[in-house]
């Protein structure tokens, strides 16, 4: 019997999944509302650089194109802190060896894409719209937005990996008991591009992510391959600093003459960037079951749309896809066992992932320039050399596969622990003393 399979989205977590169905032999048919970018080309202007980590890379590896995907990753150890005085500071993200790797999203797609494309079991469907989920059916409809022709397909087994606003999730939240919720934070993002330098190479350090923190604003800055660097901006849509308060070419050069005066130098078409490209909104999903039936299954964004200030939200929709193929061999192909037991269990994991990355956009605006912070991070670092089971949160998180709700559930009890440690007297001169060490002996 032909293993066939329907995936709704050709996003980066609907192209791998299909590179994963297609090597077991399924096959499939993947229907994206969006034009081919293979032959639209990418264009920037709404995408944030991406930051590839462990969890991102088991995914790559086990579907078999790490190495294609190397070629375009480019390793950041660490994040540099740029001061509105134009101070940097460089603070290592774990130990030696360990990084995150900056991708141009529309990159990494393209790359899905053509890899994806080489299975002869894989076909494509660009410009054609989920119109219509059949939840008492395996059927699924689709208009073809270039001819207006509708056209139904036998779904026995549907994947959604269509975005925060996904059609299918759509058609599901108007079941009996589905539970779904949305919020946008107060914050909007615009990309920005520093060009490479006349000589064609990196303007600033290449293997850091750059942040300008500012309070309750900030710009980030990560390297592409082509010697430029993505930059996105993120500033509240109201208030006294905000994206309503920028709308003439005066204010927007005064605002960062005041707040980001270093990058002045680095964006010869700042203020044209800035007034073309769009200001975007990020919204969290959370939603509650991601599956219908056995049958229809939420992934990436679809299931859990999360704000970017952990770089996890494409590791962990690659991860959905690792974990579910570990089922697949766990249970022996068997979906209508694979799709309940991954939906229940990894439910858990896209809420803790919410959350932290919610809680990772105050240490990144507010946090990161703050003595107390840094000196956390200090301290975090000499305990774990010391006590290597002792593994600081944001490691846990980015440079292992430890799921998420762990994750939350150690910052948790992190963060009390080191509430206790930094009231200590004279912790600054004595961060590596035997009072902090009582303190962590006492916690842990």
């Amino acid at each position: 019997m032909t293993k066939k399979a329907i995936i709704v989205g050709a996003g980066l977590v609907g192209s791998l999944w299909a590179v994963f169905l297609a090597r077991r032999g399924y096959q499939v048919k993947v229907f994206e509302r969006r034009p081919d970018m293979r032959k639209a080309g990418y264009k920037g202007g709404r995408s944030i650089n991406l930051a590839m980590s462990v969890r991102g890379w088991k995914a790559i590896e086990q579907a078999g194109i790490r190495e294609k995907i190397e070629q375009v990753a480019i390793p950041m150890p660490g994040r540099m802190m740029h001061a509105v005085s134009g101070d940097l500071t460089y603070q290592p993200y774990g130990k030696e060896g360990e990084a995150i790797y900056s991708v141009s999203r529309g990159g990494l797609n393209l790359e899905l894409l053509n890899i994806a494309a080489t299975f002869p079991n894989v076909e494509f469907y660009f410009e054609h719209r989920c119109a219509e989920v059949d939840l008492q059916n395996p059927t699924i409809t689709f208009e073809d937005l270039t001819t207006g022709e509708i056209k139904m397909e036998e779904a026995p087994l549907i994947f959604a990996a269509d975005g925060a606003f996904s059609a299918v999730r759509y058609a599901l939240q108007r079941t009996d008991r589905f539970n779904y919720t949305q919020k946008y934070l107060d914050h909007g993002y615009k990309e920005l591009t520093i060009p490479p330098g006349p000589d064609g190479q990196h303007q600033l350090k290449i293997n850091a992510l750059h942040i300008w923190p500012r309070g309750n604003f900030m710009l980030i800055a990560l390297p592409n391959a082509d010697g430029s660097f993505t930059c996105t901006l993120f500033l509240p849509f109201e208030g006294e600093v905000s994206f309503e308060r920028l709308h003439t070419d005066a204010e927007v050069l005064e605002f960062f003459k005041t707040y980001f005066p270093d990058t002045l130098a680095l964006i010869p078409t700042l203020v044209q960037d800035f007034q073309q490209n769009p200001t975007s909104s990020l919204v969290t999903v959370h939603c509650n079951p991601w599956q219908w039936q056995n049958r229809i299954l939420l992934l990436g964004d679809a299931a859990h749309a999360i704000v970017p200030f952990y770089g996890q939200g494409m590791n962990a929709g690659f991860e959905d896809c690792t974990i579910l193929d570990s089922l697949y061999n766990e249970l022996e192909g068997d979906w209508s066992r694979i799709i309940p037991r991954f939906a229940a269990q990894r439910v858990h994991d896209g809420n803790a992932i919410a959350e932290l990355a919610q809680r990772n956009f105050i240490e990144m605006r507010d946090l990161v320039g703050d003595p107390k912070f840094l000196l956390r991070k200090k301290i975090a670092a000499h305990l774990h050399a010391k006590y290597p089971d002792f593994l600081p949160v944001y490691s846990m998180v980015t440079f292992s596969n430890t799921p998420y709700h762990v994750a939350l559930r150690e910052d948790d009890r992190q963060n009390e622990l080191f509430r206790e440690i930094l009231d200590l007297e004279n912790v600054e001169q004595e961060w590596d003393g035997e009072a902090v060490e009582n303190v962590f002996r006492g916690g842990y």
